[in-house]
């Protein structure tokens, strides 16, 4: 039933974004869904359960085929591997309620925005809008381009000036109230998911209709305990996991709660200004920012004063954020692209707060609504929460595959019941309840539930050692991981930096090191002026707050800053931030100077600058402080020294972190507004100050973290947003790369002009500074097999604009890189989350750790993103550790391996239970019997259900095995475990079921159950019972049941044993106390059971009487099975050693693209190149990047 995919019938939503979607439109036959109707009806409700199950069959079975333009049901289709479809309901939108101005059924447009899509949605003259809502964002139909498109933000489109002029004096009345109906209400509601609805949803789980189904025949067959048994361990489960759901919606919808119902003042183009509740905003709406604090609602772009704004919600940092106003500019450019990269700078983002306004001379700080409800940076954030994407795991897909196999021996034993019972010719009714019953045996009904549990404990045992998880299924992920990311600034290095020194450069010479601290205050000059002024600090309650680096270089003048609730001068009544020399500070022959204007600090243009004013004096001053290459940049070349890039790279080499200084005297002429000053304009032909020299120490636990992570062979990372120079020699320093490994600079340009793209690689010369890293990290001889004879001794570093060329244009060296790749600097977000996304494509299991401010995107991206953060916020990323340093890492890596090991034991285990019990009911089977209700309690509940509880108790091992655990159940060892198991199962239980038959006392019918001597007479009992309580003795007793009852019970126990691995990736198995008493215990009954010679045990077991010497036999056999399945399994299976030897004897290569390339770059003579340049063939593809939440911080 493939879709023929034809123009109109089918189109994309949210084209290259991270949820598209296809989408395809049905309409509603009316024949077609009345047989539907009959099909439930006659079905018992299995149909509708099928159609729950299988969305798109239910819209091909009630619908046709039409275009989406006529469509009533639309089916969508995500785009991505997994293919999942989902069905919405086309619905209307009845605008004709509306008190409209007269005159609108005409051709005028309803919006006052032209470009407006609601002017392009309204059906006239119905004045209708069709619409779809898909996962909380409505999409209403553009008749003009025949297409769904998403509203409730203003378009793109809008030019600075058309923001302006449109929106800047506010909405008319009648516009709001369309607006509001077509765009909803601006709220990010989440439901509390009602408990019932959860239930239904993890009870229409095809497993759990499946134990339905199970339970069901086990009561009519009268096995009350077992299906009781089933009942409690389903209702844990299933308890467990709404539990869980529950717990995180209700977290969600506190989070989000508050910031529906905020006040803010709205201004219409006719009724003034009104206080207004947040919910009924619409995109184009403008509203005051009138200075007290404020959570926003929305996104807001800001057109008029300035404010100051903590992002922690979406970033996780506390860091005061300066925002400036949108320019009134003509330029036909759209508002985004006419700010580059930088529009963040202008925009307000919903769930952040507004901790300071700064009007202008017109009034209060005025900002315009951009986007709503779920359309919001908040609302992006909780979608992703809602909407998770699924975790495409082998675990759970191999999970699967491992029950479908069973049901497909559990088919065959049903046809082998069948055949035994027709040749004997029994009741239909029998026939059809023990084939069933042997159908049902061999899947246990367990296998989710302890899935489950594995998870929830090892959730448990993170959140002891403070990491937190808001997506428990990534835990098992975390077990492969091979590859870690990490951020530099504040996650390996300390989050402040110190003053270390500075350098003033005068006449293009660099002068005399003023080194910090010191003795002396530094002189008063313009170093001194923009180290006091050029920053983004602000008083709040008595306290300077802001970037820690301005902090430091601020602290260093010994000036201090005016708190505006205390100041009383003019320069307080404009809200300007006032620095004045502190009783340390040299002396200075001014006042203090005013900072009127700033133009702040953003990771794209790497520079921040401020515009001031010193008290008492007519000129203006332009302070710049940023990355040493951009700021040199915007300088007269004269006032550079000669020796600028020797001098930078006497300092980055050392890992220090240097910020370089310029300033310029500005003559914007009299009464002057600062607001409206163009950037571009202002920061070029500057003087050259001096470089600010900053000492950025690392973390004492991140050298030992990553000499963990290397020995245990898991590559580390570094993507920062610094110099690239500073950030080799941290990566040096911390053990990154080892002493000796050579570096390789990788610089690629843009084509210029007739100039293709170029790439040059060169050699790093080694800096005096690093220190030594201990050599042992490097593989030794053993660990080399696993490597595949990887080596270390060289690593690629480069740039964030080097890796945009790459992508762009030599997009084929991308994967010889990145397998020998180490450093990257000046990472922009967006690149951050590309390289991720690359390293994957390259099938390494990809960790982030991040502290969540820029990372948000790769955090998200990656298959375990750790965020170092205290706040809530990052919910951004699937863990979070609230112990700031990188020994989260090792750890979450050592409790995934542990949980994957946990959740391969469980799933073999209960295969092997399932098989066990299924061998053992078809040998009786062939005798027309079965196990008796007892014993089979004793298995399932006594025996199986508390091993599946316990079993994933045990810790994870302290220290990383150099290898990962297999990443998959269907891989040789695993399955050749349970296949080799199953034999010795089968054996064991076939020798029991012959060899009794033999002994000289075996009768084939015995009633007697007494064990007193010479006391054992014969009753014809016929075997034949119907298995309920009057006939179950005579299903139940003979010496073959006796006999492969401890067989089977106590093999289930000792595979339990087998299967508890402890090293490499566990404790061992003594260390799980519970677990362990419990296996004695239960081996401690079922030799009681076997062995009292108690007549109420034997009746209620039914038992017969055996010979004792039989029993040791039993024993005997049970012991040699042990001993076998121990050696198969510890010495064979689990020998890594014996399995690489048969992978070199077989030549098995890895077929992980990274291993292949790997290979193939050892073999290539000319890999890797130096001091060479490499030319793009003309002709490249581009490739685009995927845009991420973008933060305007630095790394």
């Amino acid at each position: 039933m493939e879709e023929k995919l034809s123009k109109d019938h089918c189109a994309l939503l949210n084209k290259d974004e991270e949820n598209e979607l296809e989408i395809f439109g049905y309409k509603t036959q009316g024949w077609r869904r009345v047989l539907c109707i009959a099909g439930y009806i006659l079905s018992c409700g299995a149909l509708l359960l099928l159609f729950y199950w299988k969305p798109e069959w239910e819209v091909w079975a009630n619908c046709v085929r039409c275009s989406l333009e006529e469509a009533d049901i639309v089916l969508l289709r995500t785009t991505d591997e997994f293919q999942r479809y989902t069905w919405k309901k086309v619905t209307w939108i009845d605008l004709s309620t509306l008190a409209l101005p007269v005159g609108s059924n005409s051709d005028a447009p309803l919006v006052a925005d032209k470009d407006s899509v609601i002017n392009k949605a309204i059906m006239k003259p119905q004045l209708k809008v069709r619409c779809i809502q898909v996962q909380k964002i409505r999409y209403i139909w553009d008749f003009s381009v025949k297409e769904f498109k998403k509203v409730g933000s203003l378009e793109d489109s809008n030019t600075c000036h058309s923001i302006h002029h449109k929106f800047g004096a506010g909405l008319t009345r009648e516009e709001q109230k369309i607006r509001q109906l077509v765009c909803g209400p601006n709220a990010i509601e989440v439901e509390i998911r009602p408990i019932w609805k959860l239930l239904f949803k993890e009870i229409l789980n095809p497993f759990y209709v499946f134990q339905a189904f199970t339970l069901t025949l086990w009561l009519s067959q009268g096995y009350t305990e077992y299906s009781v048994a089933i009942i409690i361990l389903s209702i844990i489960s299933v308890g467990l996991t709404v539990y869980d759901l529950r717990q995180q919606s209700t977290k969600l919808h506190d989070l989000v709660e508050e910031h529906n119902k905020v006040q803010v003042t709205v201004c219409t183009k006719s009724e003034g200004c009104k206080e207004l509740e947040s919910r009924y905003l619409v995109p184009g709406d403008m509203f005051l920012l009138d200075g007290k604090k404020l959570s926003l609602p929305c996104d807001a772009v800001l057109i008029d004063g300035s404010c100051i704004v903590n992002e922690g919600m979406l970033t996780g940092e506390s860091i005061p954020v300066t925002k400036t106003p949108l320019p009134l500019v003509e330029s036909p450019m759209p508002w985004k692209t006419h700010s580059m990269e930088d529009y963040r700078r202008h925009v307000l983002f919903c769930g952040t707060e507004v901790i300071q306004t700064k009007p202008t001379g017109r009034g209060p700080a005025r900002a315009v609504v951009l986007q709503t409800g779920f359309n919001t940076a908040k609302g992006d954030l909780v979608r992703s929460i809602l909407y998770p994407k699924p975790v495409n795991f082998k675990l759970y897909r191999d999970a699967f595959k491992f029950i479908v196999g069973l049901c497909v021996i559990g088919v065959f034993g049903l046809i082998y019941t069948v055949c035994v019972f027709v040749s004997h010719k029994k009741p239909v009714a029998d026939t059809v309840a023990m084939a069933l019953l042997l159908l049902t045996t061999a899947v246990p009904p367990t296998i989710p539930a302890a899935l489950t549990t594995g998870t929830v404990y090892a959730q448990r045992r993170l959140k002891k050692k403070k990491i937190f998880c808001i997506s428990p299924q990534r835990i098992n992920i975390c077990g492969q991981i091979n590859l870690v990311c990490f951020d530099k600034t504040g996650t390996l290095t300390e989050d402040g930096l110190d003053l270390w020194g500075i350098i003033p450069s005068e006449g293009s010479r660099f002068q005399k090191i003023h080194k910090f601290p010191s003795s002396t205050p530094l002189p008063w000059g313009p170093v001194c002026g923009a180290m006091a002024s050029c920053h983004s600090l602000i008083v709040l309650d008595k306290k300077i707050q802001g970037d820690p680096l301005d902090l430091k270089m601020f602290e260093g003048t010994h000036w201090e800053m005016d708190d505006y609730s205390t100041a009383q001068d003019r320069a307080a009544a404009l809200n300007t931030c006032i620095v004045r020399p502190g009783p340390k500070a040299s002396t200075a022959p001014m006042e203090g100077i005013a900072i009127l204007h700033q133009f702040p600090f953003s990771s794209g243009l790497q520079r921040m600058s401020v515009v001031s004013q010193k008290i008492g004096e007519e000129q203006y001053d332009l302070y710049m402080k940023g990355a040493p290459e951009i700021v040199s940049s915007f300088c007269r070349q004269e006032t550079v020294p000669d020796n600028f890039l020797k001098e930078l790279k006497t300092y980055t080499s050392q890992g220090f972190r240097v910020i370089a200084l310029a300033h310029k005297v500005l003559n914007p002429g009299k009464d002057v507004d600062m607001s409206s000053l163009e950037r571009e304009e202002a920061e070029s032909g500057l003087t050259f100050l001096g470089l600010l020299v900053m000492e950025n120490r690392l973390k004492q636990e991140t050298k030992p973290v990553l000499q963990e992570l290397a020995a245990a062979h898991i590559r580390s990372v570094m993507v920062t947003g610094d110099n690239l120079q500073t950030a080799v020699t941290v990566a040096r320093n911390a053990g990154m790369i080892l002493t000796g490994s050579k570096v390789i600079l990788i610089e690629a340009n843009e084509p210029q002009g007739s100039a293709p793209a170029s790439i040059a690689w060169r050699l790093a010369e080694e800096s005096k500074a690093n220190t030594a890293a201990p050599h042992e990290v490097c593989a030794n001889t053993e660990e080399k097999i696993t490597l595949e004879g990887e080596t270390c001794n060289y690593h690629f570093a480069m740039n964030g604009k080097s890796y945009q060329v790459i992508i762009k244009h030599f997009y084929s060296l991308l994967p010889k890189i990145l397998v020998n790749a180490t450093v990257f600097a000046r990472m922009s977000p967006g690149q951050k989350s590309s390289l991720v996304e690359e390293f994957q494509k390259l099938n390494y299991y990809v960790g982030m750790c991040g502290d969540g401010a820029n990372d948000c995107g790769a955090l998200k991206m990656a298959h375990a993103g750790i965020s170092l953060s205290e706040q809530e916020a990052s919910v951004a990323s699937p863990f979070t550790s609230q112990i700031p340093n990188i020994q989260c890492v090792p750890e979450l890596i050592r409790e995934g391996r542990a949980a994957l090991v946990a959740s391969f034991a469980v799933v073999k285990y209960l295969t092997l239970y399932g098989l066990i019990q299924f061998v053992g009911t078809a040998l009786l089977l062939w005798q027309l019997q079965i196990f008796g209700i007892h014993q089979y309690v004793i298995q399932d509940i006594v025996i199986t259900l508390l091993v599946c509880l316990t079993m994933s108790l045990t810790e994870a091992y302290p220290k990383l095995a150099p290898y990962r655990p297999p990443g998959q159940l269907i891989s040789p060892p695993l399955l050749l475990s349970i296949i080799l198991n199953v034999c010795f199962t089968i054996i064991l239980q076939t020798c029991g079921f012959l060899l009794v038959k033999q002994q000289p006392w075996y009768v084939v019918l015995a009633s007697q159950r007494h064990c007193s001597p010479g006391n054992q007479t014969m009753s014809p009992t016929s075997p034949g019972g119907n298995g309920t309580s009057s006939g179950a003795q005579s299903s139940v007793l003979s010496y073959e049941d006796t006999t492969l009852w401890p067989l089977s019970s106590i093999n289930c126990i000792i595979v339990a044993f087998v299967f508890s691995k402890g090293k490499p990736f566990r404790k061992p198995i003594y260390t799980n106390y519970v677990f362990s008493v419990l296996l004695a215990l239960q081996l401690a009954i079922c030799l009681f059971l076997f062995f009292a010679d108690i007549d109420a045990v034997y009746s209620g077991m039914q038992f017969l009487c055996t010979p004792v010497i039989w029993r040791f036999y039993i024993l005997l056999m049970l012991v040699v099975t042990f001993c076998v399945s121990l050696f198969t399994e510890d010495v064979i299976l689990q020998n890594k050693h014996l399995w690489l030897l048969l992978k070199a004897w077989f030549g098995y290569k890895s077929k992980s693209p990274y291993r292949k390339w790997q290979r193939m770059l050892q073999r290539d003579p000319n890999w890797p190149p130096i001091n060479r340049k490499d030319i793009a063939a003309k002709g490249t593809d581009e490739i685009y990047i995927n845009p991420t939440y973008e933060d305007s911080n630095e790394d």
